[in-house]
């Protein structure tokens, strides 16, 4: 008759369970954990994707800043332009006035 032993083990983490069996010497070996390495591993995974959407938002919005920046700039160099054409047909129009002989 064969004789059979089972021993299990826990340590809170994983648990162990050894089943032997003396009559064809074959011993088989459960071991299963309680998942919490897979519950890490997910957390670490959540924490790294909200990091990586922080950076990519705050270069999206720096992006924007700095697009902002050079339209404003842009926008002030045309004004300028345009003050300084205006003003230059004002002198030459005063110029021409001042050349041309009254009636």
């Amino acid at each position: 008759m064969a004789t059979e032993r089972v021993t299990e083990r826990s340590d809170g983490l994983t648990r162990e369970r050894v089943v032997e069996r003396d009559a064809g010497g074959t011993t088989y070996v459960d071991s299963g954990g309680s998942g919490l390495g897979g519950v890490l591993i997910g957390l670490a995974v959540l924490a790294m994707v909200a990091i990586v959407a922080f950076f990519l938002l705050q270069s999206n919005r720096n992006d924007a800043i700095r697009t902002d920046a050079v339209t404003s700039a842009a926008s002030s160099v045309a004004d300028s332009a345009s003050n300084a054409a205006e003003g230059v047909s004002s002198a030459a129009n005063k110029a021409a006035d001042a050349v041309a002989p009254s009636n």
